[in-house]
């Protein structure tokens, strides 16, 4: 799609966020809502910041990230207005005013000195403050981040516009062509630090331009669910490779996950195996499914998957309720994704902000809800190898029924995960992922 037709998309979103705002603010009592963007942190007893993360409500209403200090302002019946950030500073760039075809949807001002921000909203009647605290002045705490108007906001989040999810098409495209990298950095032998470095560039990105801290991780590094280092030096031997990495377009990430093996073997067939079952699993991405009943029937199948390895002894249901699966697949199978990777609003049973339980025994979960049309979820069921896990197995009844030389054998790989971001379809799921690769591999 051009970026003229995205632009095109992007007016009917406006629309769809003004009329939940309207409903939001009557429901709440409020007359107007004020969005702050958020501001860079200091470092303790320093003068450097963190790098800028901005507030996800404030990029929900418009495609700017990176301009810290910027406000939105909404009253019903009117335009959006934006006032964009601009002071008068030689230490750093000035954020270029924002041009483009989606600015004629929003009324967009320059604000050169914060001071004047509060002009913009004084006499707009009872206003609902959204931002990090510290950001408004002399604001009532009741009217700050008020829990009925953010439980609205982060319901209604989880159902995307045709312009959301075309973003997230896009982030996914940018996350594809640095998977495609770091997987070619790994068959060369090159460092976990390496293969970070040749998706960045392949994505065009800096690490704090990205959603989350990619995971790159070799040989038993896997086993960390979220490994955080990057290591400078290719283990010998190299036997595998997980990586957990995504891109950002216009503020919505992707989320992927792939796993490689280097040789041939048992570890190569468990990837195999893991991969079709999580095929299977994004089958079930449809419109009225459960998500907690995704998550338990992840658990069956991969259940099957050890069972058929011969890494235990039983299979699917009966591995679920023994508790072996949890031995071996501790997360949830997925979380809803737009503009955080964790998005919000996964647990929540309704608007009102109640929380739809997880199953027992399954407190990692991150989504519960029924699913509705235009909902993006990730999928990703993983195998992993964790010393803490097994060993907890190992003191209990779960032993008898785990080969415990394979486990062995498999624990200097770390682990398998494949994870996709699929989108509840008009015509069943929508695979984000898989799509974006293949349009990569035609590029």
């Amino acid at each position: 799609m051009p970026e003229d037709m995205l632009d095109g998309l992007y007016p009917d979103h406006l629309q769809v966020l003004m009329r939940r705002a309207d409903r939001v603010l009557e429901k709440s009592g409020f007359d107007a809502l004020v969005v702050h963007a958020g501001s860079a942190l200091t470092q303790f007893l320093d003068d450097q910041d963190y790098p800028y993360k901005v507030n996800p409500h404030f990029k929900a209403w418009v495609p700017i990230t990176n301009n810290a200090r910027s406000i939105l302002i909404y009253v019903p019946g009117n335009k959006p207005k934006v006032l964009f950030h601009q002071p008068d500073d030689f230490w750093h760039k000035r954020a270029p005013f924002p041009e483009g075809a989606w600015t004629a949807a929003v009324d967009l001002q320059a604000l050169p000195r914060v001071s004047e921000a509060s002009t913009h909203w004084a006499k707009l009647g009872r206003a609902a403050f959204i931002g990090p605290p510290g950001e408004f002045d002399a604001v009532d705490v009741n009217s700050l981040n008020p829990a009925p108007v953010l439980n609205l906001l982060h319901y209604d989040r989880a159902i995307k516009t045709a312009y959301e999810l075309e973003c997230l098409r896009r982030a996914s495209r940018l996350g594809a062509l640095g998977h495609r990298a770091a997987r070619a950095a790994f068959l060369a032998g090159e460092s976990e630090f390496t293969a970070n470095l040749r998706y960045l560039e392949a994505c065009q990105m800096r690490e704090e331009d990205l959603p989350y801290n990619n995971i790159l991780a070799y040989n038993e590094n896997a086993a960390t669910l979220h490994y955080q280092n990057l290591d400078r030096v290719t283990p010998q031997p190299l036997r595998s490779f997980l990586i957990d990495a995504g891109a950002q377009f216009r503020g919505y990430a992707s989320d992927i996950t792939r796993t490689y093996a280097a040789a041939h073997g048992v570890f190569a067939d468990l990837v195999t195996a893991v991969d079709a079952a999580q095929k299977a699993l994004c089958e079930e991405i449809v419109v009225g499914r459960d998500f907690r009943e995704v998550h338990l029937t992840a658990h069956r199948l991969l259940g099957d998957v050890l069972h058929r390895i011969k890494l235990i002894d039983v299979a699917g249901q009966e591995a679920l309720e023994l508790g072996l699966t949890s031995v071996f697949f501790p997360h949830g199978i997925g979380h809803l994704l737009g503009l955080q990777v964790h998005d919000v609003g996964g647990v929540m049973s309704n608007a009102a902000g109640d929380v739809r339980r997880r199953p027992d025994g399954h407190p990692y979960l991150r989504l519960t809800r029924i699913l509705e049309p235009g909902v993006v979820v990730t999928v990703e069921p993983g195998v992993y190898f964790i010393d803490s896990l097994l060993a907890r197995a190992q003191a209990d009844a779960r032993r008898a029924h785990i080969d415990w030389t394979l486990v062995e054998a498999l624990r200097p790989c770390g682990g398998v995960r494949i994870e996709d971001d699929v989108a509840t379809g008009v015509n069943g799921p929508e695979n984000l992922t898989r799509d974006a690769f293949v349009a990569a591999c035609a590029s």
